[in-house]
């Protein structure tokens, strides 16, 4: 076992090592690439991409909730979108054996999808243009396809559908210079792209984006070999997990009963405030779904009255404190914020702390005869002052 995790782990210090090496631009396209893409300070994510003719090969590690390994063959149709898709998924958690294939086929009514998994066989079919492409979340080796169709075209926005789900959505890509491109996604944000002189992804920072992903161009990456090492981290408790779990916070303060349910991001080496979570813009205090804060009896949470009920918790971050919001409009996406449903706004406090709060947590403290409810992540804690009416 030692001598395997030595050979796997000089295949990784390989990879990384070509992170700082990538491929020199060229006038035609390379027929072979890697990607390696980063969460903070973590590896999430490997490709190793081979383009001959029609037909895209694609080996995929990807580490979230835990190591799988999947492969990737398309045929590309006469339109440049997808004529046939075949993935295969390989998981590690019972020895390596595959977990699930599915045979995307385009068809006179779009597409149609089938899958096949633990021994069951389901169709279905999806409707897509014929140039739709794959679009695989936390996967970037389709938009190093499209992006040199972008570059190249006369369009200040080149439109591509992208088929996530049951249908397809459309991704607006913008040129801005020689060097330099945009990826808009239709409801995360816009990923910025250094391109190299045909438009090939050199490195794609998410950073502005709900993922916060950066992925950088290799020559080449061992995929199957990351994938085997990490495995073998998996079962020694150290896999990746969910990119953000749920958290929930059961409290009582007096009679009153609080549940708080917020998703759970990691630090991950990565510097939060003022960086991952800007200061003086609307956040939604976790990840994923808005943060709920429910009560079943009316409660003061600084100087604003709150009755029984659920209600969703954003913030505004500052250097100095910023702001609680607290909002009527529940069952919503963290990133659904509607200001006009306001209950009231309330000032928080910051405090430094001296240790590191890997995994964003809401809580409610008690202090001698009060309490508050605050917010810990990174080295920071912002809180307010809670009491039943």
């Amino acid at each position: 076992m030692f001598f395997k995790l030595m050979r796997i782990l000089l295949a990784i210090i390989c990879c990384l090592t070509l992170l700082s090496a990538c491929s020199t631009p060229s006038d035609e396209r390379v027929q072979q690439a890697g990607f390696i893409t980063l969460l903070g300070a973590d590896t999430l994510a490997a490709e190793h991409v081979v383009v001959s003719d029609n037909t895209i090969e694609a080996t995929v590690m990807l580490r979230t909730p835990s190591t799988s390994l999947r492969r990737y063959t398309m045929n590309v149709n006469e339109a440049g979108g997808i004529e046939r898709l075949e993935t295969i998924v390989t998981t590690f958690t019972d020895g390596e054996q595959p977990a699930s294939r599915s045979v995307l086929v385009s068809s006179d009514s779009g597409y149609t999808l089938t899958s096949y998994e633990g021994g069951e066989e389901t169709s279905r079919t999806l409707a897509a243009p014929v140039t739709a492409l794959p679009f695989l979340d936390m996967i970037h080796w389709p938009f190093d396809q499209v992006l040199p169709r972008a570059y190249s075209s006369a369009q200040d926005v080149y439109e591509q559908p992208l088929l996530s789900g049951r249908r397809a959505q459309t991704f607006e890509i913008r040129r801005l210079s020689a060097d330099s491109m945009t990826i808009k996604h239709p409801f995360r944000g816009t990923m910025g792209v250094t391109v190299d002189d045909v438009g090939q992804i050199m490195v794609l920072d998410a950073g502005n984006t709900t993922r916060k992903l950066r992925v950088r161009r290799v020559e080449s990456v061992d995929v199957e070999a990351l994938a085997a090492y990490f495995s073998e981290l998996d079962k020694t408790g150290s896999a990746f997990g969910p990119l953000s779990g749920r958290g929930e916070t059961l409290a009582t303060v007096n009679e009153a009963n609080i549940r708080i349910d917020f998703g759970t991001p990691s630090k991950r080496g990565r510097t939060i405030f003022g960086n991952i979570v800007p200061w003086g813009e609307v956040w939604r205090t976790g990840a994923n779904r808005a943060t709920h804060f429910e009560t079943d009896q009316d409660l003061t949470i600084g100087d604003v009255s709150v009755p029984a009920g659920t209600y969703t918790l954003f913030t505004i971050p500052e250097s100095e404190g910023g702001t609680l919001i607290i909002n009527t409009q529940t069952d919503q996406g963290g990133t659904t914020y509607n200001s006009e449903l306001d209950l009231g706004r309330v000032s928080m406090t910051r405090t430094q702390l001296d240790d590191v709060v890997e995994v964003f947590n809401i809580s409610i403290e008690e202090e001698a005869s009060s309490h508050r409810l605050q917010i810990a992540w990174d080295q920071s804690a912002f809180s307010v002052p809670v009491q039943i009416n």
